[in-house]
């Protein structure tokens, strides 16, 4: 229970917090973002709670570091287990073999911290 509530005093810059929802709306709108070629992979992309689990994530993945706050590699590395199963792949994607890793890889290489 500590641990918990300690997790949640882990300070997070609003950056990070957009960056986190920007990379949970890229999922969902691709195209906006500069990645037409996920347009066809993506059948539903990455619920607005998705945006939340990632938030705690990081601030876990941080704590656990020992750290006060999140930094941007916190993100990028609980991302992968945040999102990967909360993208739903098209048929398209199963065809040619894309795993949801490949798809958060080319998110988080196009998305940028603003």
């Amino acid at each position: 229970m500590r641990a918990s509530e300690r997790v949640d005093q882990i300070y997070v810059e609003n950056k990070l917090k957009n960056y986190i929802v920007e990379i949970v709306m890229a999922s969902r709108d691709p195209k906006s973002y500069g990645l037409a070629r996920l347009v066809d992979l993506i059948q539903v992309g990455a619920s607005p709670r998705a945006t939340i689990s990632l938030l705690r994530a990081s601030k876990g993945h941080a704590f656990l570091r020992g750290r006060g706050y999140v930094a941007l590699e916190d993100v990028k590395a609980i991302a992968y287990h945040v999102l990967r199963h909360r993208l739903l792949l098209s048929y398209e994607a199963e065809a040619e073999s894309v795993k949801s890793d490949e798809i958060i890889k080319d998110i988080l290489g196009q998305v940028e911290v603003a």
